[in-house]
């Protein structure tokens, strides 16, 4: 049974996701045992808590340098015995070290198809702004390990959604994670728990 650490900043509708994914059955190859939020004001936290989790809180201005911040988290996450790290949500950069000491053991969800709107600066409603932006007839969301290069990591898994005419980015935002983040980040979570998945050349190889 794997330990899985969550990091959060904000609502955690995907750490709900993952947690509703746990109790279903769904991750039956690891255990949620620690929710570390970069913001003690985060709703996420009250859901951790809920649900008899483990919280902790990091904030990066804590740190007078993101060195200092970076070992600090690395050192908590090794405290913590995590053996996969999901990021649900986290809006603090993750250092060298951090990157280093979990080598593919970080899993991120992003709100677009990778390589599409990635990169510096897309998240949040920015990424489906520019989807809408470019008329791009579907879009959806990938799971992917964490590299240093953003949103450059090895892809585990993507889902696509339908865009439609009317389409504003609160309302895509909202069927990418109803339909598509919900589902593709636990079952992510249990691949990588059950030992599914294997990386080679900055490729991801499921097996059955």
């Amino acid at each position: 049974m794997k330990n899985i650490v969550v990091l959060v900043s904000g609502g955690g509708t995907n750490l709900q996701a993952l947690i509703d994914a746990e109790k279903s059955g769904i991750i039956k190859s690891g255990k949620i045992t620690t929710v570390i939020s970069s913001n003690p004001n985060a709703y996420a936290l009250e859901r951790a808590k809920n649900n008899n989790i483990d919280t902790d809180v990091i904030r990066r201005k804590d740190f007078d340098t993101f060195d200092e911040y970076d070992t600090a988290l690395s050192e908590l996450l090794k405290s913590k015995g995590a053996d996969l790290v999901v990021l649900a949500g986290f809006m603090t950069i993750l250092g060298h070290k951090v990157i280093s000491a979990f080598e593919n053991r970080i899993i991120n969800i992003h709100p677009a198809l990778i390589p599409s709107f990635c990169g510096e600066g897309f998240y949040g409603l920015k990424v489906h702004e520019e989807a809408l932006k470019k008329g791009v007839k579907i879009s959806g969301a990938t799971t992917h390990f964490v590299t240093e290069e953003c949103d450059g990591g090895p892809i585990i898994m993507q889902k696509s959604v339908e865009v439609k005419n009317d389409d504003t980015p609160e309302i895509l935002q909202r069927r990418i994670m109803e339909n598509v983040e919900w589902k593709i980040l636990p079952l992510s979570v249990e691949l990588f728990c059950s030992g599914k998945i294997k990386v080679e050349d900055n490729k991801t190889i499921i097996s059955e």
